[in-house]
């Protein structure tokens, strides 16, 4: 990142910590190495930032500053592909990131053990080979694209089967000469 000047909306850290040095010393912005540097949209953001910052409760606020100080301790690595996840997140559309707020909402009012176990399941699907991901992505839109019925016959046929079935069933499709 040395070097490179990302949009200030990319940069959280730098944001806040400017949003803050507004808030606590409106005379910042006259000093010298103060915001004369930033475009007028930069400064535009800096002041709807400030602005929302004002509004903040206490408590809201202490969990900003606690994001921050979690921020800072990252890895430079680690902020990296913060930034970078942060950067896609800004150029999701608006109805996308919408959608995916709601499914995050529905998330944090699972019970925590159910939660943790989705958290879990994502972890190991993370530690999978790429090749294996995405034959599981590829079974999850073919599921997806079936009707409730034949959903209904497959996991009624699932049922049927003895264990040693459904290995040979799984061990089948693993196989590289697998047709699918």
């Amino acid at each position: 990142m040395t070097g490179t000047r990302l949009p200030l909306r990319a940069r959280p850290g730098a944001l806040l910590l400017l949003a803050l040095l507004a808030v606590v010393s409106p005379a910042w912005g006259q000093a010298p190495g103060g915001p004369g540097h930033l475009s007028p949209e930069e400064r535009a953001m800096i002041e709807r930032h400030r602005q929302q910052w004002e509004r903040l409760t206490p408590e809201e606020r202490q969990r900003v500053l606690e994001h921050y100080r979690q921020w800072r301790e990252l890895s430079p690595e680690a902020r990296r592909r913060t930034l970078r996840d942060f950067q896609r997140w800004n150029e999701l559309p608006e109805a996308r990131r919408r959608e995916l707020e709601q499914a995050y909402e529905r998330f944090q009012q699972l019970p925590p053990e159910q939660r943790e176990r989705i958290i879990e399941r994502y972890r190991r699907f993370e530690a999978l080979a790429p090749e294996e991901r995405q034959r599981i992505e590829e079974n999850w839109r073919r599921w997806r694209q079936m009707t409730p019925e034949e959903r209904q016959r497959l996991r009624e046929r699932w049922r049927q089967m003895t264990p040693e079935e459904r290995q040979r069933l799984r061990e089948q499709r693993h196989r590289p000469d697998h047709d699918r």
